[in-house]
């Protein structure tokens, strides 16, 4: 039986977008864009009445930023548009904020999350156990579960993977022991080798009757899979939706990418890391040289935490309530003590909380031998560069793993422009000179980890939905840190003297791009 169409159907370059229905609504959004600017311009110029009107609101605009709840440098962003672009930036600020798909996401995301309450209680004896253990870890622990409602749990395994292959293989393996169902989401899904054997696992699975859901970010319909793809799944009997698709209008919702890469088989092996499903992820596709990246995978009681978290994004857009007890597993009887404690976390643009950053935060505050990072971006507001150096300054060993070989240009120009004062704060910086590193890891003191989807950039801290595992006590962090100093050996240090010599326009660029990063 013909799984699916061939390669072939999703057409990959500028000659599918332009003909596929994607490319009609990037057209459409362009339009628009050009419909927004040029009546903007028209109006100011018609007659002096609107051009006064239009001089307050960008007053009340400016006043409003100053006072508004928030990270300062998007607001400095924001002051820096309206004062270059008065009249554009001002409505487009007023636009953005009145957006009415964005306030139901809030609201809708509010909903889901009172759902799943009484299956997120924190149990008492596994926070008195951490409490004894380390207190500041408690803390983090009881900030998580009150605040955010992610418990700390026991009897958790942790498997570490150090590179994308070791991942799939391992993944495979479990896929096929599904029995009742399989949650996949995944922020970029590209037809290839990794894709067809996922695939043929996951339509074996259906016809022994596991439910399988297949989720992933709607921006891969733009050059990686045909627009009617969930479409083309649902024939084979696997559930499949495009996480906030692209649509031909503009909205500050379609800004919010969901960046998660969740994994749960039957609600007892949870996969979570940097690893999207793409051949470069597994080294079969050479992009920008070798492809470092990470992933955990998870046995036990915290894999509901992953359980609920991919609920929670599937029926952001559904009306029905789901049954979310048929998807729980008992917890495991007895106390694994060598297990340690694991926190599973997820990051919303909406909940007014930048959870990944805070316990990048708690992990660097905490350290007493050392830090180490592994990060594809280093696009970093005041509040990450004044930890990372103070750390530093403090005796406690900083070192930043970055790609060589970057995948956005623009990104690793604007990178490079925070280089200077992290190096000269304490902070060592390296570069993986074999390709690209995607791994999204800190790890500390033989003790801590956190391993998940979240970089060290604005976009992944501020604007997308994100995943990790904060790990404490448990033996896989040995393999972590391990993972870490082997890649090491294979990184050139970064000087000072080398930041110095750059040349002229890549310094010019890095600068002008910074100016923007907040929206990158």
């Amino acid at each position: 039986m013909k799984r699916y169409e061939p390669k072939a159907s999703a057409k990959k370059g500028l000659f599918r977008i332009i003909f596929s229905r994607t490319g009609i609504m990037l057209l459409l959004i362009l339009l628009q864009i050009g419909f927004f600017i040029s009546t903007t311009f028209y109006l100011e110029a018609y007659s002096r009445v609107i051009s006064a009107l239009l001089f307050c609101l960008r007053a009340v605009v400016l006043i409003y930023i100053i006072n508004s709840e928030g990270n300062p440098a998007f607001k400095m962003t924001w002051i820096l548009c309206v004062f270059m672009f008065p009249v554009v930036a001002t409505l487009f600020y007023v636009y953005v904020k009145f957006q009415v798909g964005t306030r139901y996401m809030k609201r809708r995301l509010d909903t889901l999350k009172t759902e799943m309450v009484p299956y997120m209680i924190q149990d008492r004896d596994t926070v008195d156990a951490l409490w004894a253990s380390r207190s500041a870890n408690a803390r983090l622990s009881h900030y998580l579960s009150n605040q955010l409602g992610f418990p700390t749990y026991r009897n958790t395994s942790v498997r570490y993977f150090s590179i994308g292959e070791e991942k799939f293989k391992c993944l495979m393996a479990e896929l096929k022991k599904a029995r009742k169902f399989i949650f996949m989401e995944y922020f970029i899904v590209e037809e290839g080798y990794m894709l067809e054997q996922i695939l043929d696992v996951l339509i074996e699975k259906v016809r022994e009757g596991v439910e399988v859901r297949f989720m992933y970010d709607g921006m891969c319909a733009i050059s990686m899979l045909p627009y009617n793809y969930p479409e083309k799944l649902k024939h084979y009997g696997i559930h499949c939706k495009m996480a906030n698709a692209v649509k031909p209008f503009l909205s500050t919702t379609q800004n919010n990418r969901d960046h998660r890469k969740i994994c749960v088989i039957d609600g007892k092996v949870g996969f979570t890391g940097g690893i999207n499903i793409g051949d470069e992820y597994i080294n079969r596709k050479k992009r920008f040289g070798h492809w470092k990246d990470t992933a955990i995978m998870m046995k036990g009681d915290a894999v509901q935490s992953f359980t609920m978290m991919f609920l929670e994004m599937w029926n952001v857009d559904e009306h029905y309530s789901e049954n979310y007890r048929r998807y729980l597993t008992p917890k495991r009887q007895g106390l694994h003590r060598e297990f340690g404690y694991v926190i599973p976390y997820a990051d919303s643009p909406y909940d007014d909380e930048n959870v990944g950053e805070e316990v990048y935060f708690h992990i660097l505050n905490h350290a007493r031998k050392y830090v180490h990072i592994m990060t594809p971006y280093l696009i970093l507001d005041n509040e990450m560069i004044t930890t990372l150096t103070r750390v530093a300054k403090s005796g406690v060993e900083v070192c930043i793993i970055m790609p060589h070989i970057p995948d956005k240009w623009y990104a690793f120009a604007v990178a490079k422009t925070y280089y200077k004062e992290l190096i000269e704060g304490g902070v060592q910086i390296y570069e993986y000179v074999p390709g690209f590193v995607h791994a999204k890891v800190f790890v500390a003191d033989d003790d801590t980890a956190s391993v998940g989807t979240i970089n060290l950039d604005y976009r992944s801290l501020y604007l997308h939905f994100e995943c990790g595992a904060f790990i404490y006590n448990n033996s896989e962090i040995d393999r972590i840190e391990q993972d870490f100093q082997r890649t090491l050996k294979r990184c050139h240090k970064v000087t000072l003297m080398e930041v110095r010599n750059r040349s002229l326009l890549t310094k010019v660029v890095g600068q002008v791009l910074r100016l923007v990063a907040p929206l990158m």
